[in-house]
Parts: C-alpha cells; sequence; structure tokens
C-alpha cells in the first residue's frame, strides 16, 4: 500500500498515545505502532496502524522472540481508512482478524469521522458505528479504557 498521508497517520497517532497512556501505567501489554506486525498464519502478518496485545500473551522482555513479529493476532487492531479504502476491503480486514483471534477492532472513517466497532459476537457487520459526541471504549480488551470520539478527528 502506498504510505499514509497527514490525516490517518496522526489519527494513528492520536490513538496510539491513548492508549500508551492507559496501557502502560496499569502494565497491562504492549502498544504498537503502525510498523508492528502480527503473524495471524504461518505465511500471514497484518501491521494494524495501532495494535495492542496482552501481556499475557508477550514473551518476556529477555527472549530473542521480544525482537520479533508477534506471534498471533493483536488482541485490539485498529485500522485508519484511507481515502482509497472502502467498506467491503475494510471489512475482510476487520473479518479476517476476527477469525484470527483478534477480540476488538475499531475501524476509522476519517472523512466520514466515525469509528467502526466490530467485535467477533457479530462478524457480519460493525457492533456500533460511533460518531463525534460518542465515547470510544476498551470494552473487554481494555476494561475501564475511553476516549471521546471528537479527541480523535480533532
Amino acid at each position: 500500500m502506498p504510505p499514509s498521508g497527514i490525516r490517518a497517520t496522526s489519527i494513528g497517532c492520536i490513538l496510539a498515545a491513548a492508549l500508551v497512556a492507559y496501557v502502560r501505567p496499569r502494565r497491562l501489554g504492549v502498544v504498537t505502532g503502525e510498523q508492528g506486525g502480527y503473524r495471524l498464519a504461518p505465511a500471514t502478518a497484518l501491521t494494524p496502524d495501532v495494535g495492542f496485545m496482552r501481556s499475557s500473551r508477550l514473551p518476556p522482555p529477555t527472549s530473542p522472540d521480544y525482537d520479533k513479529i508477534a506471534s498471533g493476532a493483536p488482541d485490539l487492531a485498529v485500522e485508519v481508512a484511507s481515502p482509497h479504502q472502502y467498506r467491503p476491503g475494510m471489512r475482510r480486514k476487520a473479518q479476517y482478524y476476527l477469525a484470527a483471534g483478534t477480540h476488538l477492532v475499531w475501524i476509522v472513517w476519517p472523512r466520514r469521522r466515525e469509528i467502526d466497532v466490530w467485535e467477533p459476537a457479530n462478524m457480519q457487520r460493525p457492533v456500533r458505528t460511533l460518531r463525534v459526541g460518542d465515547t470510544l471504549d476498551g470494552g473487554i480488551v481494555l476494561p475501564g479504557f475511553t476516549y471521546p470520539v471528537a479527541e480523535v478527528f480533532d
């Protein structure tokens, strides 16, 4: 894929910063950026714009595996849609993450100022679509995490 634009990458950074501010003090796991890969199958790896993996699933930091691509799906995957990406393709990507074991997927639509929330309970469509005025939450993956949707886009 071609490099993302200013809008998409800044949104990814905003969400990553909010997640890091919540995850690190609680030692819940690691938050990865757009270079962080997750091996979902032997020959398939994806790099979400932002990912989160629980501590219990990480290799020890002293292990050589800690310097390798993550083994398994992220617990949370965040994808920021570029102007050339559309709902059918992003739906397939969300479904792929969920089928591989991801528990929560956020698809961010910058131009629409919306966030589709996907969970394994419904793999055919988002369980909800959040708009400015709503609050994003970490669900079962990051209980207690909340962030105003308006802050994602401002």
